[in-house]
Protein backbone atom coordinates (compact mmCIF):
# COMPACT_ATOMS: atom_id res chain seq x y z
CA UNK A 1 0.00 0.00 0.00
CA UNK A 2 1.85 3.17 -1.10
CA UNK A 3 1.13 6.80 -1.04
CA UNK A 4 -1.37 7.96 1.46
CA UNK A 5 -4.01 5.45 1.65
CA UNK A 6 -2.31 3.36 4.41
CA UNK A 7 -4.76 5.97 6.29
CA UNK A 8 -7.58 4.51 5.28
CA UNK A 9 -6.69 1.10 7.20
CA UNK A 10 -8.47 0.29 10.56
CA UNK A 11 -5.31 0.98 12.15
CA UNK A 12 -4.84 4.24 11.34
CA UNK A 13 -8.36 5.06 12.16
CA UNK A 14 -7.75 3.35 15.59
CA UNK A 15 -4.85 6.12 16.17
CA UNK A 16 -6.74 8.69 15.32
CA UNK A 17 -9.83 7.69 17.80
CA UNK A 18 -6.58 7.98 20.46
CA UNK A 19 -5.31 11.49 19.87
CA UNK A 20 -9.04 12.75 19.69
CA UNK A 21 -10.17 11.31 23.05
CA UNK A 22 -6.99 12.46 24.11
CA UNK A 23 -7.27 15.81 22.78
CA UNK A 24 -11.22 16.09 24.23
CA UNK A 25 -10.07 15.02 27.41
CA UNK A 26 -7.31 17.45 27.82
CA UNK A 27 -10.05 20.24 26.75
CA UNK A 28 -12.41 19.58 29.43
CA UNK A 29 -9.36 19.47 32.51
CA UNK A 30 -8.42 23.11 30.83
CA UNK A 31 -11.83 23.72 30.83
CA UNK A 32 -12.32 22.90 34.21
CA UNK A 33 -8.97 24.93 35.29
CA UNK A 34 -10.52 28.03 33.91
CA UNK A 35 -14.02 27.11 36.06
CA UNK A 36 -11.65 26.71 38.74
CA UNK A 37 -10.11 30.15 38.06
CA UNK A 38 -13.89 31.74 37.90
CA UNK A 39 -14.49 30.40 41.17
CA UNK A 40 -11.03 31.46 42.68
CA UNK A 41 -11.99 35.62 41.07
CA UNK A 42 -14.91 35.48 42.42
CA UNK A 43 -13.59 35.04 45.80
CA UNK A 44 -11.40 37.94 45.74
CA UNK A 45 -14.14 39.98 44.28
CA UNK A 46 -15.96 38.99 47.82
CA UNK A 47 -13.06 39.79 49.70
CA UNK A 48 -12.12 43.47 47.83
CA UNK A 49 -15.98 44.53 48.08
CA UNK A 50 -16.85 42.95 51.61
CA UNK A 51 -13.94 42.44 53.55
CA UNK A 52 -13.63 46.62 54.92
CA UNK A 53 -17.32 47.56 54.50
CA UNK A 54 -18.68 48.95 56.99
CA UNK A 55 -20.79 46.94 59.87
CA UNK A 56 -24.68 46.36 59.33
CA UNK A 57 -27.06 45.26 61.65
CA UNK A 58 -27.43 41.34 61.80
CA UNK A 59 -31.08 41.85 61.42
CA UNK A 60 -30.69 43.64 57.73
CA UNK A 61 -28.47 41.54 56.28
CA UNK A 62 -29.64 37.94 57.68
CA UNK A 63 -33.63 38.53 58.19
CA UNK A 64 -34.38 34.76 59.07
CA UNK A 65 -32.05 32.24 61.10
CA UNK A 66 -31.22 30.01 57.62
CA UNK A 67 -30.43 33.45 55.35
CA UNK A 68 -26.93 33.30 53.35
CA UNK A 69 -26.45 34.76 50.64
CA UNK A 70 -23.00 33.54 49.11
CA UNK A 71 -22.29 36.96 47.78
CA UNK A 72 -22.38 38.04 51.41
CA UNK A 73 -19.74 35.92 52.81
CA UNK A 74 -16.73 38.01 54.33
CA UNK A 75 -19.81 41.11 55.14
CA UNK A 76 -19.42 42.26 58.32
CA UNK A 77 -22.13 43.20 60.39
CA UNK A 78 -22.54 44.45 64.24
CA UNK A 79 -24.11 42.18 67.02
CA UNK A 80 -25.72 43.06 70.52
CA UNK A 81 -26.20 40.50 73.49
CA UNK A 82 -24.31 38.35 75.79
CA UNK A 83 -21.85 35.35 75.61
CA UNK A 84 -23.04 31.84 76.23
CA UNK A 85 -19.53 31.44 77.64
CA UNK A 86 -20.73 27.74 79.08
CA UNK A 87 -21.40 26.41 75.59
CA UNK A 88 -18.23 27.24 74.07
CA UNK A 89 -17.17 24.76 71.66
CA UNK A 90 -13.45 24.20 70.18
CA UNK A 91 -12.91 23.25 66.70
CA UNK A 92 -10.08 20.68 65.95
CA UNK A 93 -7.81 20.40 63.28
CA UNK A 94 -7.51 24.29 62.46
CA UNK A 95 -3.82 25.12 61.69
CA UNK A 96 -2.36 28.59 61.40
CA UNK A 97 1.15 29.24 60.48
CA UNK A 98 1.79 26.01 60.49
CA UNK A 99 1.41 25.17 64.07
CA UNK A 100 -2.11 23.13 64.93
CA UNK A 101 -4.55 24.29 67.27
CA UNK A 102 -8.22 25.42 67.58
CA UNK A 103 -10.96 27.72 66.63
CA UNK A 104 -13.16 29.07 69.26
CA UNK A 105 -16.57 29.27 69.20
CA UNK A 106 -18.71 31.25 71.52
CA UNK A 107 -22.56 31.60 70.89
CA UNK A 108 -24.07 35.37 71.10
CA UNK A 109 -27.49 35.58 72.77
CA UNK A 110 -28.27 38.57 70.83
CA UNK A 111 -30.90 40.70 72.36
CA UNK A 112 -34.20 39.65 70.62
CA UNK A 113 -33.31 36.27 72.26
CA UNK A 114 -31.42 34.67 69.21
CA UNK A 115 -28.05 33.03 68.70
CA UNK A 116 -25.65 33.84 66.91
CA UNK A 117 -22.36 31.89 66.68
CA UNK A 118 -19.14 33.63 66.86
CA UNK A 119 -15.90 32.53 66.01
CA UNK A 120 -13.76 34.42 68.31
CA UNK A 121 -10.03 33.37 67.19
CA UNK A 122 -7.38 30.03 67.45
CA UNK A 123 -5.40 29.28 69.68
CA UNK A 124 -2.66 27.23 69.96
CA UNK A 125 -3.02 23.33 70.83
CA UNK A 126 -1.63 22.35 74.26
CA UNK A 127 1.84 21.52 75.70
CA UNK A 128 1.13 18.38 77.00
CA UNK A 129 -2.34 17.23 75.73
CA UNK A 130 -5.07 17.60 72.49
CA UNK A 131 -6.28 20.87 73.99
CA UNK A 132 -5.29 24.11 74.81
CA UNK A 133 -3.30 25.09 77.74
CA UNK A 134 -5.36 28.08 77.78
CA UNK A 135 -8.48 29.64 76.28
CA UNK A 136 -8.92 33.58 76.61
CA UNK A 137 -12.34 33.93 78.42
CA UNK A 138 -15.26 35.99 76.83
CA UNK A 139 -16.00 39.10 78.35
CA UNK A 140 -19.36 38.81 80.57
CA UNK A 141 -22.17 40.42 80.33
CA UNK A 142 -23.58 42.88 77.57
CA UNK A 143 -21.02 43.44 74.77
CA UNK A 144 -21.02 44.66 70.99
CA UNK A 145 -19.29 42.40 68.43
CA UNK A 146 -18.31 43.05 65.09
CA UNK A 147 -17.54 40.12 62.49
CA UNK A 148 -17.50 39.26 59.46
CA UNK A 149 -19.95 36.58 58.01
CA UNK A 150 -18.76 33.27 57.21
CA UNK A 151 -21.12 30.33 55.58
CA UNK A 152 -21.12 27.06 57.42
CA UNK A 153 -19.66 23.94 56.74
CA UNK A 154 -20.71 20.73 55.63
CA UNK A 155 -20.74 17.64 58.14
CA UNK A 156 -17.89 14.95 57.60
CA UNK A 157 -18.54 11.70 58.00
CA UNK A 158 -16.85 9.64 60.16
CA UNK A 159 -14.91 12.46 62.38
CA UNK A 160 -15.80 11.80 66.39
CA UNK A 161 -14.38 14.84 68.71
CA UNK A 162 -14.02 14.48 72.73
CA UNK A 163 -16.93 16.68 74.74
CA UNK A 164 -16.60 20.61 73.78
CA UNK A 165 -14.69 20.25 70.47
CA UNK A 166 -16.14 19.77 67.11
CA UNK A 167 -14.74 18.71 64.05
CA UNK A 168 -16.41 21.35 61.60
CA UNK A 169 -18.50 24.25 62.10
CA UNK A 170 -21.73 22.89 61.01
CA UNK A 171 -24.28 25.18 62.48
CA UNK A 172 -27.33 22.82 62.25
CA UNK A 173 -25.26 20.50 64.23
CA UNK A 174 -24.17 23.38 66.89
CA UNK A 175 -28.45 24.65 67.01
CA UNK A 176 -29.23 21.27 67.61
CA UNK A 177 -26.69 21.14 70.96
CA UNK A 178 -27.95 24.57 72.17
CA UNK A 179 -31.74 24.25 71.75
CA UNK A 180 -32.05 27.85 71.20
CA UNK A 181 -33.11 29.65 68.10
CA UNK A 182 -29.72 29.57 66.42
CA UNK A 183 -28.41 31.57 63.34
CA UNK A 184 -27.69 28.83 60.88
CA UNK A 185 -27.09 30.18 57.29
CA UNK A 186 -23.64 31.38 58.82
CA UNK A 187 -21.79 32.48 61.40
CA UNK A 188 -18.60 35.13 62.22
CA UNK A 189 -15.39 35.75 62.50
CA UNK A 190 -14.73 38.39 64.88
CA UNK A 191 -13.27 41.44 64.18
CA UNK A 192 -13.45 43.36 67.87
CA UNK A 193 -15.90 43.15 70.91
CA UNK A 194 -16.87 45.88 73.07
CA UNK A 195 -15.46 45.97 75.99
CA UNK A 196 -12.43 44.47 75.15
CA UNK A 197 -11.25 41.79 77.22
CA UNK A 198 -7.82 41.97 78.43
CA UNK A 199 -7.05 39.07 75.76
CA UNK A 200 -8.30 37.03 72.65
CA UNK A 201 -7.36 34.32 70.32
CA UNK A 202 -5.68 34.89 67.96
CA UNK A 203 -7.34 36.80 65.17
CA UNK A 204 -7.58 34.83 61.90
CA UNK A 205 -5.64 36.37 59.05
CA UNK A 206 -7.43 37.57 55.59
CA UNK A 207 -7.57 35.70 53.26
CA UNK A 208 -5.04 35.65 50.46
CA UNK A 209 -5.77 37.45 47.16
CA UNK A 210 -4.90 34.88 44.93
CA UNK A 211 -6.72 33.14 42.17
CA UNK A 212 -3.72 30.15 42.29
CA UNK A 213 -1.80 28.97 39.02
CA UNK A 214 -5.11 27.86 37.19
CA UNK A 215 -4.95 29.84 34.12
CA UNK A 216 -1.24 28.31 33.41
CA UNK A 217 -2.70 24.88 34.22
CA UNK A 218 -5.02 25.62 31.31
CA UNK A 219 -2.74 26.38 28.86
CA UNK A 220 -1.43 23.38 29.28
CA UNK A 221 -3.87 21.33 29.07
CA UNK A 222 -4.69 23.04 25.92
CA UNK A 223 -1.33 22.75 24.29
CA UNK A 224 -1.20 19.01 25.28
CA UNK A 225 -4.29 18.24 23.20
CA UNK A 226 -2.31 20.50 20.47
CA UNK A 227 0.79 18.32 20.80
CA UNK A 228 -1.36 15.06 20.50
CA UNK A 229 -2.15 16.09 16.96
CA UNK A 230 0.98 17.24 16.30
CA UNK A 231 2.54 13.72 17.33
CA UNK A 232 -0.04 12.62 15.15
CA UNK A 233 1.20 14.14 12.53
CA UNK A 234 4.48 13.10 12.46
CA UNK A 235 3.50 9.72 13.29
CA UNK A 236 1.95 10.22 9.70
CA UNK A 237 4.86 11.82 8.15
CA UNK A 238 7.00 8.65 9.42
CA UNK A 239 4.36 6.02 8.07
CA UNK A 240 4.75 7.52 4.60
CA UNK A 241 8.08 7.56 4.35
CA UNK A 242 8.45 3.80 5.23
CA UNK A 243 5.43 2.51 2.81
CA UNK A 244 7.10 5.07 0.10
CA UNK A 245 10.37 3.99 0.52
CA UNK A 246 10.73 2.69 -3.12
CA UNK A 247 9.50 5.69 -4.19
CA UNK A 248 12.21 7.75 -6.96
CA UNK A 249 10.51 10.85 -5.65
CA UNK A 250 10.51 9.93 -2.16
CA UNK A 251 14.74 8.67 -2.50
CA UNK A 252 14.76 12.01 -3.58
CA UNK A 253 13.56 13.63 -0.52
CA UNK A 254 15.15 11.13 1.36
CA UNK A 255 18.85 12.19 0.14
CA UNK A 256 18.07 16.13 0.00
CA UNK A 257 17.71 15.53 4.14
CA UNK A 258 20.42 13.56 4.28
CA UNK A 259 22.51 16.68 2.25
CA UNK A 260 21.14 19.42 4.77
CA UNK A 261 21.77 17.18 8.14
CA UNK A 262 25.20 16.63 6.41
CA UNK A 263 25.97 20.48 5.80
CA UNK A 264 25.20 21.13 9.62
CA UNK A 265 26.32 19.96 13.47
CA UNK A 266 24.18 16.97 13.98
CA UNK A 267 21.68 17.37 16.93
CA UNK A 268 20.09 14.50 18.94
CA UNK A 269 17.39 14.43 17.17
CA UNK A 270 19.28 14.40 13.43
CA UNK A 271 20.95 10.85 14.98
CA UNK A 272 17.66 9.67 15.47
CA UNK A 273 15.85 10.47 12.14
CA UNK A 274 18.81 8.59 10.99
CA UNK A 275 18.32 5.88 12.35
CA UNK A 276 15.09 5.84 11.62
CA UNK A 277 15.76 6.51 8.18
CA UNK A 278 18.41 3.33 7.79
CA UNK A 279 15.58 1.11 9.20
CA UNK A 280 13.57 2.36 6.52
CA UNK A 281 15.62 1.99 3.68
Amino acid sequence: MTGWRFLLSARWAGYLALVVAFAIACSLLGTWQLARRAEAHAAIVKIDENYDSSPAPLATLLPALDSFEDSQEWTQVELRGEYLADDQLLVRTRPLGGNPGFEVLVPLRLEDGSVFVVDRGWVAVGSTQDAPDVVPAAPAGPVTVVARLKPGEPELAGRTAPDGQIATIQLDDIATRLGLPTYTGAYGLMVSESPAPPERPVALPKPPRDEGPHLSYAFQWYVFALLGFIGFGWAIRQEYRLVNADDPEERDRAAERERRRAQRTPTDADVEDAILDRVES
